[in-house]
């Protein structure tokens, strides 16, 4: 529930402040997780077509949100300016 909270605050607060590029598909409406490695695999082959070199890091933060204090994490996005609104 507590994520749900922080994702509806993070979604307005993002969309008004327009903070969110075309490349973000990600809680984007429109696009999935079907499409972010179909983007990405487009771009990576075109830089490798080119003769770039391409080099390719990946990273889960899935089990950060599941470690952090939930009071720590809502006292650093009030510090963003993402303010939770409790009832």
């Amino acid at each position: 529930m507590m994520e749900q909270l922080i994702l509806g605050v993070i979604n307005k607060h993002v969309e008004e402040k327009e903070v969110i590029g075309s490349g973000q598909h990600g809680f984007t409406k429109g696009k999935s997780c079907l499409t972010n490695p179909i983007a990405f695999y487009d771009g990576m082959t075109s830089w490798v077509d080119e003769g770039r070199a391409v080099d390719v890091v990946y990273l889960d933060f899935s089990k950060a949100f599941d470690t952090i204090s939930h009071n720590i994490l809502v006292s650093k996005l009030r510090k963003c300016g993402l303010v939770l609104i409790s009832g």
